[in-house]
């Protein structure tokens, strides 16, 4: 039997919303269909976004909602050597070079830049050399040609392809302000963690590809993974706190399970609104026959 090890990992900014509620609650369903470990990691890597007490929040929050953690939750903040450590391993072998490039100097450079949630392609400027400028951030140097497309199967979204040099370009492992990349940090803790399947959401996608090619580098196994669609508001933008997500209403924890549980396709009787125990065993079994892997 297949080890099942799974996460929930929110970042502390703010309350849990209904969009972070739907990406919680597939994690754990999946990891209850499975009959795997369910974990949550506060992914509070970023200093100057990190809101004190959010992540005290977003647990308590989790707990009234029926959903604990199997082994203690852990913060990224307090996990700064790994990463340092797994830097320091993947700079010892040619592919991690500084770069002196600001944001407006990628984007000029770019005929057609674009963007990629917050990130621009990079063309690779500081790829052989600085050219004087000062060191900014340090990049990992991503393949050519036919090496660099990234194929997986997303267990909800199906078949997924990336080029990164033309798509991604070498993207950032530590930015200039000297905060850890995200793509980094997610890739060292999965591994550390011996994460086997990721459910999240499907705004994450795109950086699917990216933490492939690390776990490549690091010599790691690649999680299975499963993108779950996200919540939208009424312009048609995801829901987050920068759209004006606002806080669960945890009085009322049944209301908004069986709301994520019909965002998420999921088919359920009335008696799922009677009681958490009630509507987690219908959700689980419902989960199983949505995805049925």
């Amino acid at each position: 039997m297949t080890i099942y090890r799974g996460r929930f990992a929110p970042s502390p900014t703010g309350p849990l919303h209904f969009g972070s509620l739907v990406s919680a609650l597939a994690s754990w369903l999946d990891a209850r269909a499975h009959r795997g470990t369910w974990l949550v990691r506060i992914e509070d890597i970023d200093g100057p976004r990190t809101v004190p007490g959010a992540a005290e929040s977003i647990l308590e929050t989790l707990a009234r909602f029926g959903m604990v953690a199997d082994e203690p939750p852990v913060w990224q903040s307090r996990r700064m050597p790994l990463y340092q450590q797994e830097f320091e391993r993947m700079q010892s072998t040619g592919l991690v070079y500084p770069c002196g490039c600001t944001r407006k100097e990628i984007a000029d450079s770019l005929v057609h830049a674009h963007a990629r949630h917050t990130t621009l392609a990079y063309p690779g400027t500081c790829r052989n050399g600085l050219n004087g400028k000062p060191a900014r951030a340090w990049r990992l140097r991503v393949p050519d040609g036919d090496a660099a497309i990234v194929t997986f199967d997303d267990r909800w979204q199906g078949p997924q392809t990336q080029n990164l040099a033309t798509e991604v370009g070498d993207f950032v492992l530590r930015r200039a302000d000297d905060q850890w990349a995200y793509q980094l940090a997610v890739v060292v803790d999965d591994v550390d963690q011996r994460i086997t399947h990721i459910v999240r959401g499907a705004d994450l996608l795109d950086s699917t590809a990216r933490q492939i090619y690390l776990q490549q580098c690091l010599g790691v196994p690649t999680p299975s993974y499963l993108h779950v669609p996200v919540v939208t508001n009424a312009d048609g933008e995801k829901l987050s706190k920068q759209t004006g997500a606002l806080a669960l209403d945890a009085s009322r924890p049944l209301v908004a399970l069986n709301e994520a549980a019909l965002h998420l396709g999921l088919k359920l009787s009335g008696t799922a609104a009677l009681s958490r125990e009630a509507f987690y065993a219908e959700a689980i079994k419902a989960w199983s026959e949505r995805v049925k892997r």
